[in-house]
């Protein structure tokens, strides 16, 4: 499965943000995305999530047929949380299965849920609003997973945790990739190597992929940042 964009535009009065964006991501890969700031990248996503009207162009899934994307092909991970701190952890994921269950497959208990999100017992019935920022990270993390969307967009989601955190999450990115397009919007470039198979950068609106060609880690680097630069 693959997730293309075709001649996608989007101008905001008379900036263009996305210029000419052609790409294919595919399944079973996590592309870091790259770009410094206001390159659009979370122009990009919401683009993607139709949050946002494209000026032109085209996206769409593609296996053995073309298929226009749809809400629920899309799971979108925004940078700054945003859960419902009158109820408790437990409280959300029950409320949030429920409402999707018809669209779930292989429902697992809640607390196999949080295990897997790595969400300690004594929180899990706490109120959402007395989690730490990255807990509240992690929380609108599962239920995105939980609905399990062909696509997950992910915009900067690990820059508030710390390190044990960020090796968590990793590791369990890592451990979906194979049945998901997963695209992982970041700043920090030591994080984007580390975890994804690809890096893509947001250059000038156009997205570009960045191939190692059997370079070591710091010429990859150099060859990142002269990319960014040239904006």
């Amino acid at each position: 499965m693959k997730l293309v964009i075709k001649n996608l535009k989007k101008n905001f009065e008379k900036k263009e943000v996305l210029k000419n964006i052609n790409f294919e991501f595919e399944e079973g890969k996590i592309y870091g995305l790259l770009g410094r700031n206001g390159a659009g990248k979370t122009t990009l996503f919401n683009c993607l999530n139709e949050d946002l009207p494209i000026d032109s162009g085209e996206f769409y899934l593609k296996e053995n047929n073309v298929k226009k994307i749809e809400a629920d092909d899309i799971g979108y991970v925004l940078s700054t949380p945003n859960v419902p701190e009158f109820l408790t952890g437990r409280e959300f994921l029950k409320f949030f299965i429920e409402i999707n269950k018809d669209k779930i497959k292989n429902e697992k208990n809640i607390d196999e849920y949080f295990d897997f999100m790595k969400i300690e017992k004594e929180d899990r019935d706490k109120l959402l609003k007395d989690y730490s920022y990255g807990m509240k990270n992690k929380v609108q993390m599962l239920v995105n997973i939980i609905a399990n969307p062909s696509i997950l967009l992910f915009d900067e989601p690990l820059t508030s945790l710390d390190i044990v955190m960020q090796e968590e999450m990793k590791q369990m990115l890592k451990s979906i990739k194979k049945d998901h397009i997963i695209v992982f919007s970041t700043h920090i470039m030591e994080l984007a190597l580390d975890l994804c198979d690809e890096i893509v950068i947001l250059n000038k609106g156009i997205l570009e992929k960045i191939d190692k060609n059997n370079l070591d880690n710091d010429k990859f680097k150099d060859k990142i940042i002269e990319a960014l630069r040239e904006e």
